[in-house]
């Protein structure tokens, strides 16, 4: 994560300059300036007290990619058009048989 990026991509997004986002926050308006250049990195709780101040909070979700099982999409790709369609026919079968099979009647 970049803070000084997310900082400032909060502030703008709130319409807020960095010295109106120092009122809000209690942050002095030159820590601001220079957390969002880069130039010093910021404590956890001073970025979520900034993105707060602006409105926002920082999400913790899995990095794109990671645990994806690529040699199964390079199977998949590796697979002629034909082949993907054969494949995705065979796979709606089976799932309306398993869904038959447990009594899905919500059709």
């Amino acid at each position: 994560m970049d803070a000084g990026r997310t900082v400032r991509y909060a502030r703008r997004r709130a319409g807020l300059t960095q010295r109106a986002l120092a009122a809000k926050a209690g942050v002095p308006q030159p820590a601001i300036a220079r957390i969002e250049r880069g130039a010093v990195t910021p404590r956890i709780d001073t970025v979520l007290e900034l993105l707060g101040a602006a409105g926002f909070t920082l999400e913790v979700s899995p990095a794109i990619g990671e645990g994806v099982d690529r040699t199964l999409v390079r199977a998949a790709l590796a697979r002629t058009p034909e082949e993907r369609i054969q494949a995705a026919t065979e796979a709606a079968r089976n799932l309306r048989t398993y869904l038959d099979a447990v009594g899905d009647r919500g059709r």
